[in-house]
């Protein structure tokens, strides 16, 4: 009873150091970033450093269990649970990888994409609040006034790295898209994907569908982006996919 009645008894601090082994990549030995894990361990990894890793393996770098014969790339999936833990805990962590990218797009002269913009100014902002000490509670006119300007500002992703994909059915079972050309956010996943295709052909479920890229089926949490970098990367737009009633893997 008397631990309860004293808080510094029930604060218990931990050095980074004893956490490490937790939150780096086996393959890089770095802080994880754009944290990747394995379905099948739930071992997690960077995503460049897993993806790399598995264009020549289709086992697990830590636990050495195989993924998946063929298609290993389909059971790993992002872990942002994870990785917003790992930027929690290191220091500068986040603010030092943003400026990576934005640099590395300078460098090539191409456009900073929408995605690491907005995830520059809110970090700016929160650094501001911070730094300000500004923990006053908002004037409620003053705080619906700012909801409603969010609301205007919010422009639904259009600022992000931009996609075009042309979505065609391979099958004799489904009808074709009215509008197969479309252009979205590389954000988006494959499920958001299946979503859409399964609205506009009224099916009863989106999880009857299998979507293909170079006839491989795609992992439903496989972002845009990720389709793009690692089976689309040296052709041309549009990035073009198949769709066709789910099929089991045996």
């Amino acid at each position: 009873m008397a631990a309860l009645g004293n808080p510094e008894m029930l604060t218990r601090k931990i050095k980074l150091w004893d956490i490490n082994a937790h939150i780096t990549c086996r393959l890089c030995e770095g802080y994880l970033i754009d944290a990747t894990t394995v379905t099948e361990c739930l071992h997690t990894f960077c995503r460049s450093c897993l993806v790399k890793y598995l264009e020549e393996n289709n086992t697990c770098p830590t636990c050495r269990i195989v993924i998946h014969q063929s298609h290993p790339l389909q059971y790993i999936g992002h872990d942002r649970t994870m990785q917003d833990i790992v930027y929690k805990l290191v220091p500068g962590l986040q603010e030092a990888e943003m400026k990576k990218q934005r640099e590395f797009y300078q460098k090539l002269g191409m456009e900073v994409p929408g995605d690491i913009k907005g995830e520059l100014c809110n970090m700016k902002t929160h650094l501001d609040t911070q730094h300000n000490g500004d923990l006053k509670s908002e004037d409620p006119a003053n705080k619906e006034a700012g909801d409603e300007k969010a609301e205007e500002d919010n422009d639904y992703h259009r600022s992000d790295e931009q996609v075009s994909i042309c979505l065609e059915c391979n099958s004799s079972k489904l009808r074709g898209l009215k509008r197969k050309w479309i252009r979205c956010s590389a954000q988006a996943t494959v499920l958001h994907l299946k979503k859409f295709i399964a609205r506009k052909l009224n099916l009863t479920s989106f999880n009857e569908l299998d979507i293909l890229c170079n006839e491989e089926i795609l992992g439903k949490d496989h972002t845009l982006k990720f389709v793009v970098v690692t089976r689309w990367r040296f052709k041309k737009s549009p990035l073009l996919l198949h769709y066709r009633p789910k099929m089991d893997l045996l």
